[in-house]
């Protein structure tokens, strides 16, 4: 979750003593757009980064995806469930953020696939990681307007925050603040009906969320699951560990595994040609639930994310005030992201659904019609300063030196939304389903 074009974080590592077994990780050059991550200084000291010295005196070095979750989603002092700082007096800022238009395509794309599914009675909106609620407030205000279209159909939304403070802030957007805590449902820790009379409610777990028909949305969720992370040495492939600096024992550093680890034996693959792998185990887990529950209940899942198809290595990196920041520095105080892997997300689908993607976001926003949305919002503007801003935002979305190519769509759909017309019904083909907007122009009718 991040503001401007992906760059890489230096992994914070020095050329200093370690204990016999471990070998430390020579610092690798930024390979992005330049700039030097953001340190607050040696003596920049916090409870988790106390927690974290005590843990690892005690067990020895622990893998970056422990890390990662202890600086994220520590129940005291991790980052979401103590700041989760989005927006411009945060650490980062999301697409959303920028301008409505963001989520009203959006919201455009799941009617589209709601449309060519055949308009069924009812469909659960759920969205994983909704930030502010930015995003879900835009797709409402669509629904809204839509609401002859929609009129005989159930919507109801789902959304899936672990931290107290998100949670707090969506129920005040969405709801006016207008929430029961602890419903008598156990799966659904608060629920509450948003303005527009459409029924909300919170999960800390997508496997808590009910059965049924359902359109997925994950915007820039799998960026901040943790990750493992791998190097190819002289001898072999190692794991990339967290461990105490010896010389400066109030500060960390990373370390190799003096030989293979689990997580290596499970996640690594006997084909990876690459000198540095980052895995996302819990990306693919989620992957695996959201196939399953398409395959049985049918929907479809939109990811949007930094990331790659299989060709990146180093991507961890942290931000801070909209600046890089050392990852290993004062954790819990700054946002801590890997860019995604589509290629294993596609492989951990299991072909129980179909995939499309990863296409850039500004191919996507220009299929849905990004640019025919600007224009009406540009007639209807009648003062310079909402001009140039909507025109700031537009470029922030779409330039490809901002977020137009660092963002990429993916999406997973039922087999049989992408199914072909047999030859021996070429003739019924008028009939045969449209093509998956966003992937490819969209039909303005």
């Amino acid at each position: 979750m991040v503001l401007l074009p992906a760059r890489r974080a230096l992994l914070a590592a020095g050329r200093r003593w370690l204990p016999r077994h471990y070998a430390p990780v020579a610092a690798r050059p930024s390979s992005g757009a330049g700039g030097e991550p953001e340190s607050e200084g040696p003596g920049r000291d916090t409870a988790l980064l106390r927690h974290l010295l005590l843990k690892l005196r005690a067990t020895g070095p622990v893998t970056v995806a422990e890390y990662m979750r202890e600086a994220l989603t520590n129940p005291g002092q991790g980052y979401y469930t103590r700041r989760g700082g989005i927006g411009e007096s945060g650490d980062f800022i999301t697409s959303p953020e920028i301008t409505q238009v963001f989520g009203e395509l959006i919201g455009i794309w799941f009617v589209s696939e709601w449309i060519a599914a055949g308009k069924p009675k009812a469909f659960q909106l759920v969205e994983l990681g909704p930030g502010r609620g930015t995003l879900t407030d835009d797709m409402l205000r669509v629904f809204k307007q839509l609401a002859s279209l929609l009129s005989k159909c159930d919507v109801s939304i789902h959304l899936v925050e672990v931290s107290p403070k998100l949670s707090e802030i969506q129920a005040l957007l969405l709801t006016g603040g207008k929430v029961q805590s602890n419903p008598e449902d156990n799966s659904a820790y608060m629920k509450g009906v948003s303005k527009t009379g459409i029924p909300i409610s919170w999960y800390r777990d997508i496997q808590d969320i009910p059965p049924g028909y359902s359109f997925y949305l994950a915007h820039e969720f799998f960026d901040a699951l943790p990750i493992h992370k791998f190097q190819r040495t002289e001898k072999g492939w190692r794991e990339v560990l967290v461990d105490i600096d010896p010389e400066v024992p109030d500060q960390l550093r990373f370390v190799l595994s003096p030989s293979r680890t689990p997580a290596m034996e499970i996640f690594l693959q006997p084909e990876e040609t690459r000198d540095h792998v980052e895995v996302c185990p819990e990306a693919g887990v989620i992957i695996q639930r959201l196939a399953s529950r398409i395959e049985e209940d049918g929907g479809a899942a939109l990811v949007a994310d930094y990331g790659h198809d299989g060709t990146k290595t180093d991507t961890f990196r942290g931000f801070r005030d909209h600046k890089l920041h050392d990852v290993l520095t004062a954790p819990g105080t700054a946002d801590l992201t890997a860019d995604v892997d589509f290629s294993y997300l596609r492989k951990m689908a299991q072909g129980r659904t179909a995939t499309l993607g990863p296409i850039k976001q500004r191919e996507f926003l220009k299929n849905m019609g990004i640019d025919v949305r600007l224009q009406v919002l540009l007639q209807n503007s009648h003062d310079t300063a909402t001009h140039k801003q909507l025109l700031h935002s537009y470029d922030m979305l779409m330039n490809p030196e901002k977020m137009g190519d660092c963002f990429n769509f993916f999406a997973l759909l039922p087999h049989q939304r992408l199914a072909h017309p047999d030859k021996k019904h070429k003739q019924e083909s008028k009939s045969s389903l449209p093509p998956v907007a966003g992937f490819s122009e969209l039909l303005m009718k």
